[in-house]
């Protein structure tokens, strides 16, 4: 009988390779989603935007909701809501990868839906303190003498992916949106954002079963354990 099937966990070594693969695709996406995002708040006043290509633009908005800009809820209970969310990922991780070798796929799966989540986290908690919020034209300055422009937690998320890859007008003859101009794909978001729905993608299209596995090892095996204690 091998050590795995003994005590119910994989190897010390396997373990460490998932949580170093883990560890490796969220501190990419925190670097990657965090430089992009100083360097547009420093460099492009609020509405200001880039065209890259026909259907590809960097356009700095700022907002206070959830993913793509929406509006949903209070401020502080959306932050509060995200660092509990990022730390239930963050405990479910490591239960997991101590339990059994996983395919890579889904490890980064969680990886990225938890660096997406702490990305914008980031923006909540510190940016209303680290950045000043100028009237446009002017730019944002980092540190500024007079300090930032809101509280510890009460940030706002920085956007800047847009891409409008085409639109149209509906005919007149259709109700309510006759003769209105739409646009798709009018969101403006971050890598963070991104990071998320990719994240829930792969989870739902590639690893929905080792997800449900996941669930099993993670809250049966716990509560297994929990009665098992209970009898002791």
């Amino acid at each position: 009988m091998t050590t795995t099937q003994t005590t119910g966990r994989i190897p010390q070594q396997e373990s460490a390779r998932a949580a170093w693969l883990v560890g490796i695709v969220i501190i990419l996406v925190l670097i990657a989603d965090q430089a992009l995002k100083i360097w547009v708040k420093t460099n492009f006043y609020l509405g200001e935007s880039l065209e890259i290509t026909s259907w590809w633009q960097l356009k700095f908005i700022e907002n206070n909701g959830m993913a793509f800009g929406m509006e949903l809820w209070n401020k502080l209970f959306l932050t509060f809501g995200r660092i509990a969310a990022v730390i239930l990922f963050i405990w479910i991780i490591s239960r997991l990868v101590i339990q059994k070798v996983w395919k890579k796929g889904f490890l980064v799966a969680l990886a990225l839906i938890t660096a997406g989540a702490a990305g914008n986290i980031i923006d909540c908690v510190f940016y209303g303190e680290l950045f000043s919020n100028p009237m446009p034209p002017a730019t944002a300055e980092f540190l500024p003498s007079g300090g930032g422009y809101a509280s510890w937690f009460e940030g706002r998320v920085v956007d800047m992916l847009y891409f409008p890859l085409f639109s149209w007008t509906w005919p007149s003859w259709m109700p309510i949106v006759g003769g209105e101009e739409y646009e798709f794909f009018q969101y403006i978001f971050n890598i963070a954002d991104s990071a998320i729905c990719i994240g829930v993608a792969m989870l739902i299209f590639f690893y929905s079963k080792d997800a449900s596995e996941a669930y099993s090892v993670i809250f049966t095996n716990k509560e297994k354990e929990d009665n098992a204690a209970k009898k002791v």
